[in-house]
């Protein structure tokens, strides 16, 4: 029985080596790491804090106050959804995000916020964050040069989203008709190039009312027999200055970086690896206010290692491989972050959902530079309601709570009870303790909100 026992813990001891051999266990956070994983996750469950017990709060998140305490809260920063040329609906794309132990999401779409009341009502099911956010197609264009090179821009907004809806919208709009156009010029195209495809077909890939991409014109190419899959698509016709490339009604970078600013919202450059001149784009954004760029990727790495591996020039490349983008990021002191870019097509290209592990103080530098901006934004707005108490400025506020926000049997009086329930989800209470805030409570403490 002895004898047993000495070969149990002999056992249990090569396996304790074997797991700190492979790296095993979790890794002790440094105090810094602590102190920003504390701020991050305060931040995280701010609408699941005040609440003693599991319901629903006022935007109807179902409260998980219950939650394992996890050093790894993963954010998606950059996703897409049948919207724009995402596969999914914003629906089944939080349910994935959900099941991939994603925490805050935030939904990118190309030109369009539409589907960021769909993912916010889902949201509450499950415990997750919704960020809303877009992708804004652009065009960079470089003094004194003739050509011109497609940027996008990602833009990331408060939980009440832009402080200037209307503005943004319309800007929006503009970019999304011009999508139309675009399509229909690539289509033109490829049936100059005896790739007969028909503008019904991309329409109905695209779905009732989005504004169709490269990827719906790509689809219907695999559809109608032209190329074996998508890859071959963008490989042969639709990359960049491709044979059927076009461009539509884009704006200026610069132009759409001002109005993220003007209108509440945190400016990052998209795969700047896509770029052919990275570091001339990066500096002049950065002259019109980016907060930061895309830097990490799902395979870990800082810089896009399948561009450096087309080089033949082995000197060019050990040059370029210690000018990553997180050089270019430090550089011009912006943020480095990342996301997968998930569309949904499935394959082994396609990075999974969650898949950027972003490290926590990473997301705690986004969040000290996004959070101001953000509570600035909701007081911008807010206040708009309190010097005018109209139905359209009620709607900037509660546009993202699909009106579980006015669930509650607020007294007549109750625009500032208002204030104080979105307060309460929005912000910390650090942020909260401001004049500002408190004189747009006292405006509204004898305004009343018709609950119809």
């Amino acid at each position: 029985m002895v004898g047993d026992g000495h070969v149990e813990k002999r056992s249990k001891d090569k396996k304790k080596k074997k797991k700190q051999k492979r790296g095993g266990g979790k890794k002790k956070m440094t105090a810094e790491q602590s102190l920003a994983f504390n701020s991050v996750t305060e931040w995280v469950y701010l609408d699941q804090s005040h609440s003693s017990s599991s319901s629903e709060d006022d935007f109807g998140v179902h409260q998980i106050l219950n939650r394992a305490v996890d050093n790894n809260v993963v954010f998606e920063l950059h996703s897409h959804s049948n919207f724009s040329d995402g596969y999914l609906s914003p629906s089944k794309l939080v349910e994935r995000a959900h099941c991939n132990g994603v925490k805050v999401l935030a939904l990118t779409d190309h030109d369009t916020m539409s589907g960021i009341p769909e993912a916010i009502e889902t949201a509450r099911r499950f415990g997750i964050k919704i960020i809303p956010g877009v992708e804004i197609s652009t065009i960079f264009s470089q003094r004194g040069s003739e050509s011109e090179e497609p940027v996008h821009i990602l833009a990331y907004y408060s939980s009440c989203g832009p402080s200037k809806y209307e503005e943004l919208e319309n800007f929006l709009a503009n970019i999304r008709d011009g999508r139309f156009l675009r399509a229909k010029d690539m289509i033109l195209k490829l049936n100059k190039l005896k790739l007969p495809l028909k503008w019904e077909h991309v329409a109905k890939i695209a779905g009732k009312g989005v504004a169709p991409g490269r990827l719906h014109v790509a689809r219907a190419m695999v559809e109608a027999g032209h190329v074996e899959n998508l890859k071959q698509a963008f490989a042969r016709y639709l990359y960049d200055g491709g044979p059927a490339y076009s461009t539509g009604s884009e704006p200026l970078a610069e132009v759409a970086v001002q109005l993220i600013h003007r209108t509440g919202g945190l400016a990052v450059l998209a795969h700047p690896w896509a770029l052919k001149n990275p570091a001339a784009i990066i500096r002049k954004l950065k002259d019109v206010g980016l907060h930061g760029l895309e830097v990490y990727r799902s395979d870990g790495k800082l810089v896009d290692v399948n561009f450096l591996e087309k080089i033949d020039n082995f000197l060019l490349l050990l040059c370029l491989r210690q000018i990553t983008y997180t050089d270019l990021a430090d550089t011009y002191g912006l943020l480095k972050l990342g996301g997968s870019d998930y569309h949904g097509r499935g394959g082994h290209g396609e990075s999974e959902l969650g898949s950027v592990k972003l490290p926590v103080l990473v997301l705690n530098d986004f969040l000290k530079v996004a959070r101001p901006i953000w509570c600035g934004a909701i007081k911008e707005i807010l206040e708009s309601y309190a010097d005018e108490p109209s139905d359209s400025n009620l709607s900037h506020i509660t546009r993202y709570g699909r009106g579980k926000m006015l669930k509650r049997n607020y007294p007549l009086n109750c625009g500032k009870g208002l204030v104080d329930e979105c307060l309460s989800l929005w912000l910390t209470n650090e942020e909260r303790q401001s004049a500002e805030f408190e004189a747009i409570k006292l405006k509204l403490s004898h305004v009343s909100i018709n609950q119809g």
